[in-house]
């Protein structure tokens, strides 16, 4: 689904912000990325919607090579992907149902299948109920479900969640992480970037831990090798 291959990625002003990452995240996984802030976290994720292209090494996410997209190409990776950010980023001017219709009307979905389309994945996320309600009208823990609604009505293979709780108090977090961690029984690839250790504790899901651009821990790699040595 996943693949990083000795990825390293700088910046006009000579930051190096990744430096030879690589990794796999296989079907099914939920991933934890890991590391303080300025670590390396949000640069792998804006290498995996593109919006960011490697210096050098390969991405690969759900059959495209990241790094050698044409212009054209990249709306079609995009709709193999969620995409959830801290911010919640909806528009609000526009209702919650809306928020979602749009990014179906973005992708040429048929008119006639929106509503429904949309009602399923609100009804998913516990909030079918506010659909004509607007952001401002909403606690940060339903717009940042309205946002990961928003993310899966294109049903997506991968969902990529940018510190989707780091706006939120602790219950909200709670609401938020168990919804991702169904998602992803549902089959869908989870990778989601954090900061919140508590959150990282309390399930043995995979942890990809960066430093300084590095990956300075994968349990998937880590504990099968102290397995291995045992």
């Amino acid at each position: 689904m996943i693949r990083f291959s000795h990825v390293y990625k700088s910046y006009p002003n000579g930051a190096l912000a990744l430096k030879d990452v690589t990794f796999r995240v296989s079907k099914g996984e939920f991933v934890f990325l890991t590391g303080h802030s300025g670590a390396g976290k949000s640069t792998i994720m804006k290498l995996l919607f593109a919006e960011q292209r490697p210096t050098a090494g390969e991405v690969r996410v759900s059959g495209y090579i990241a790094n050698s997209l044409k212009a054209d190409e990249v709306p079609k990776l995009r709709r193999r992907l969620g995409v959830v950010f801290q911010d919640f980023r909806l528009l609000e001017d526009r209702t919650a149902g809306e928020n979602i219709a749009f990014a179906l009307e973005v992708t040429g979905a048929r008119t006639d299948t929106i509503a429904a389309r949309v009602m399923r994945v609100l009804t998913q996320v516990g909030l079918s109920a506010k659909s004509r309600a607007y952001p401002r009208e909403l606690s940060g823990g339903e717009q940042q479900r309205v946002a990961i609604a928003r993310a899966l009505v294109n049903d997506p293979a991968i969902l990529v969640a940018d510190e989707p709780t780091g706006n939120l108090d602790e219950r909200a977090t709670r609401g938020v992480f168990q919804l991702l961690r169904d998602i992803n029984a549902g089959g869908t690839v989870v990778v989601m970037a954090t900061h919140d250790l508590d959150l990282v504790r309390q399930t043995n899901y995979r942890t990809i831990e960066l430093r300084e651009g590095s990956v300075v821990y994968d349990s998937a790699v880590d504990e099968a090798d102290t397995v291995g040595a045992q």
